[in-house]
C-alpha cells in the first residue's frame, strides 16, 4: 500500500468521524434558559487589590441590590493566579434567570435606583471614574450553559 493511499484512507476516516458527530439541540443537549454576562478585564497587575476595593464598594453592593429585587440570579468575581499571563486577569460574571431579565424595564430601573439610593450612586460615580487609569475591558460575552444528555 502506498503512502498516498494510506493518507487518503486516514482523511476519509477523519471526515466520517466528523460527519457522525452532529448533535441535535434538545435531543443530545439542553441549552439553559438562563444567561451569564461575562466581562473580561485586564487590570494593571499592581492595581488588582485597588480594583477589587472599588468593586467591593460599587459593583458588589449594586449586584446585591439587584439580587434582593430578583433582577439577577447571582454574580461573581474571578481573579487569575497569573496576573500577567494573558489578555485578562479579572472576570466579572452576572447570572440572569433568562435573557428577558436583561431587557430595559422602567419599573425595575426605578425600583433599583430607589433601593440603591442617592448616596451609593454618588459614591459609585466618584470611584468608577478612576477605573480607566488601572484597567481595560478586554471582552464581554453573553453565555448560555449547555448540558449534555
Amino acid at each position: 500500500m502506498r503512502i498516498s493511499q494510506l493518507l487518503s484512507g486516514l482523511v476519509l476516516v477523519c471526515f466520517a468521524g466528523i460527519a457522525s458527530a452532529d448533535l441535535e439541540p434538545w435531543t443530545d443537549y439542553e441549552v439553559s434558559e438562563g444567561v451569564s454576562n461575562v466581562t473580561t478585564i485586564k487590570v494593571d497587575s499592581n492595581m488588582i487589590d485597588k480594583y477589587l476595593e472599588g468593586l467591593r464598594d460599587t459593583w458588589v453592593p449594586g449586584n446585591e441590590v439587584a439580587m434582593e429585587l430578583g433582577q439577577i440570579k447571582d454574580y461573581g468575581i474571578y481573579v487569575s493566579e497569573l496576573p500577567n499571563g494573558g489578555e485578562f486577569n479579572v472576570v466579572l460574571v452576572v447570572q440572569y434567570a433568562s435573557s428577558a431579565d436583561m431587557q430595559p424595564d422602567k419599573a425595575e430601573y426605578e425600583a433599583f435606583m430607589k433601593a440603591w439610593g442617592k448616596e451609593n450612586q454618588e459614591k459609585s460615580d466618584k470611584i468608577v471614574v478612576t477605573y480607566p487609569d488601572i484597567r481595560t475591558i478586554t471582552g464581554e460575552y453573553l453565555l448560555r450553559e449547555v448540558t449534555m444528555k
